[in-house]
């Protein structure tokens, strides 16, 4: 696992707290999604990963 310190400015951060529930549950669980959702949307991350990540994301959503 790799800690990074990362900057919000206070509209951000506002916007990244109303996900919270969405998009995970810790604020870093909510960061890291935001961050994984972007590189699947820029198409960084191949098909066959973005295939894996969505299922991830999906069992995810019904285990809660």
């Amino acid at each position: 696992m790799k800690r990074i310190q990362v900057t919000f400015t206070d509209e951000q951060w506002n916007l990244i707290k109303k996900l919270k529930g969405e998009m995970g549950i810790t604020d870093s669980e909510v960061v890291r999604n935001i961050v994984m959702a972007w590189l699947v949307e820029k198409s960084f991350i191949s098909t066959t990963l973005k295939s894996k990540l969505l299922k991830e994301v999906d069992n995810y959503e019904r285990s809660k």
